[in-house]
């Protein structure tokens, strides 16, 4: 229950005021993002690619072993946007990537 002293928040998503608790909540309830072993990524971690990977439409293959720094989590947990020298606006699927 929402008391007269709340502060209110406004939600860019809904386009509505919201109380500020309400939205702590939905942020703290967030999905949690893990690699390929289980451990619990965050924006600006790195990441090894854990197998040989053929990038669409850039006519490459990333191999195994390869470090991909500053990852960006996505409203996906299976996917992680990177960047790599080669590549710009890359996303990786979780399941191929274990945090270095």
């Amino acid at each position: 229950m929402t008391s007269e002293n709340e502060d209110y928040i406004y939600d860019e998503a809904s386009g509505e005021w919201r109380p500020a608790s309400e939205l702590a909540e939905k942020a703290a309830a967030q999905t949690e993002v893990r690699d390929a072993s289980g451990n619990l990524l965050a924006d600006g971690d790195s990441v090894v690619l854990i197998k040989d990977l053929k990038v669409k439409g850039a006519g490459q293959t990333l191999k195994q072993g390869t470090v991909i720094r500053s990852i960006r989590l996505t409203d996906n947990p299976e996917e992680i946007d990177c960047r790599h020298d080669a590549i710009k606006g890359l996303v990786l699927r979780t399941e191929f990537v274990r945090k270095r």
